[in-house]
């Protein structure tokens, strides 16, 4: 645990137990406490002004004080602020699920709206399994998944099962499902090999996949799992060139489906609604969350292409599948109001624009430390990956992503960031995550950056004991 971290839990104590009756994170950490919210700035009930740099996790993708948002919710809370979806639909959920799927370019055909990325990867396995069930020859055999590691894909038992992360699995380990499999990630930083060009670097990936599937028996996999830009596991790594093309074309071969996880990296985060529009590989199942709502209310969401929603309405016509607030009509309003906003604002020109500029910052300003080993992402999704002597990762129990955050919070930076840990396995390695809203200006872009070089600055010089490398001529 780093001194700025060991310093504030201490300082906590058992006052923190004491004066909260609120089951968080850490029951022994004091972390402050937000008074308001306004633009891409925390106000603390202790009188600082926080720069919000990463939108929470990914998700204020509007900033914090949007009136439109705000009246959207406010307007369907008068007229009809909750209705039990197996009973009623309402205008507000319909509107949003055609404006999700034109926004798909005709691609996906429905969408099923739910509160967290975790419930939406749960039911997004669940559309996989039912879709062979409701085959005109019915697959039953098939109840595996594939997924990558290190790989995030939510907190509950099945998704965290399917997940890679094996510092986030540790605890429930003996309580998970055993029915997927794991193969690498597409990280040409980590991954790729002297000499190995990226087109057969991608080729390696697929065959390994190819061989993930032949592991089991044959047409017993459900599908392949995997994030198009990765998120909180290894902090903004893009695809290499052709990748999802070769994933979807092995996936295609061994008659399995794609299951794309937007929850991070979607609806407008790298610059395009989908970050799949990108790869010009259409998934057949995609999660979306996080940014859908700009943080307002909480929704995710699923959604499936015409081959599986044809299936379904062919078979049975039913999803089996139910929550209490499944397309809960006040967070559909605050999606909506927010998919307007992104449109009719014209804010993927200021995603790319502004993360233009936010990469070409951060490489002259931190791209020659020595500890910042790689760079990364698209669109204003974007994470610095830190490393010690040879591009190597700091021990796990050192917690330098975590950290970093620790010491950007306080005075004089006041910059939240969003840290990652086992960015390298699953275990070892350290990032921090960068995602301002859509709505970001030059001059705000500029700030953040100047304040994490001041953080990192401060930071790899201080602990020497922590084994940190010293700036040498940075």
């Amino acid at each position: 645990m780093s001194r700025f971290l060991v310093e504030r839990t201490l300082k906590a104590g058992t006052n923190a137990q004491a004066t909260s009756a609120v089951l968080s994170r850490n029951l022994r950490q004091q972390i402050p406490s937000i008074a308001r919210a306004a633009g891409i700035y925390y106000y603390t009930d202790d009188g600082r002004e926080v720069i919000d740099a990463c939108g929470g996790s990914a998700v204020a993708c509007l900033g914090h004080d949007n009136a439109r948002v705000k009246a959207a919710v406010q307007r369907q809370m008068e007229s009809v602020p909750y209705c039990h979806s197996q009973f009623f639909t309402t205008r507000t959920s319909e509107e949003l699920a055609m404006k999700v799927e034109a926004s798909s370019d005709g691609k996906m055909a429905r969408l099923l709206t739910l509160s967290s990325g975790s419930e939406a990867l749960e039911a997004a396995l669940k559309v996989a399994r039912q879709y062979y069930l409701e085959l005109p020859d019915p697959q039953p055999q098939r109840i595996h998944f594939i997924a990558r590691t290190p790989s995030y894909h939510g907190a509950t038992l099945k998704t965290l099962a399917v997940g890679g992360h094996l510092s986030r699995r540790a605890l429930f380990e003996p309580i998970l499902s055993d029915s997927s499999a794991k193969v690498s990630q597409c990280n040409p930083y980590r991954e790729l090999r002297p000499g190995e060009s990226l087109k057969t670097y991608v080729a390696r990936l697929a065959t390994e996949l190819d061989d993930a599937f032949c592991r089991f028996p044959a047409g017993t996999v459900c599908a392949f799992v995997a994030e198009t830009v990765t998120g909180a596991s290894t902090g903004s790594v893009p695809p290499a060139e052709g990748y999802f093309a070769a994933v979807k074309e092995v996936c295609e071969k061994h008659g399995a489906l794609l299951i794309l996880d937007e929850v991070m990296c979607g609806i407008g985060r790298t610059g395009t609604m989908h970050a799949w529009q990108q790869e010009k590989v259409v998934p057949n199942i995609q999660v979306i969350g996080k940014g859908f709502g700009a943080g307002y209310v909480p929704i995710s969401g699923v959604l499936i292409d015409h081959e599986v929603n044809k299936v379904l309405e062919s078979g049975s016509a039913k999803f089996s599948h139910g929550q209490s607030f499944q397309a809960h009509p006040s967070a559909c309003a605050a999606a909506l109001e927010v998919q307007k906003i992104i449109h009719e604002e014209d804010l993927l020109a200021n995603v790319r624009a502004m993360g233009s500029r936010l990469a070409s910052a951060l490489q002259a300003k931190i791209g020659s430390h020595p500890n910042v080993g790689d760079i990364r992402g698209r669109g204003l999704f974007w994470s610095v990956e830190f490393v010690k002597d040879n591009n190597l990762p700091f021990p796990a129990e050192r917690n330098v992503g975590y950290s970093v955050h620790e010491l950007a919070m306080q005075e004089p930076y006041n910059l939240c960031v969003y840290p990652g840990k086992g960015t390298v396995d699953g275990i070892s390695g350290d990032h921090v995550l960068i995602a301002p809203p859509y709505n970001v200006t030059p001059g705000e872009i500029d700030m953040i950056v100047e304040r994490l070089a001041a953080v990192l600055f401060d930071f790899f010089r201080e602990d020497r004991d922590m084994g940190r490398v010293d700036p040498r001529q940075w």
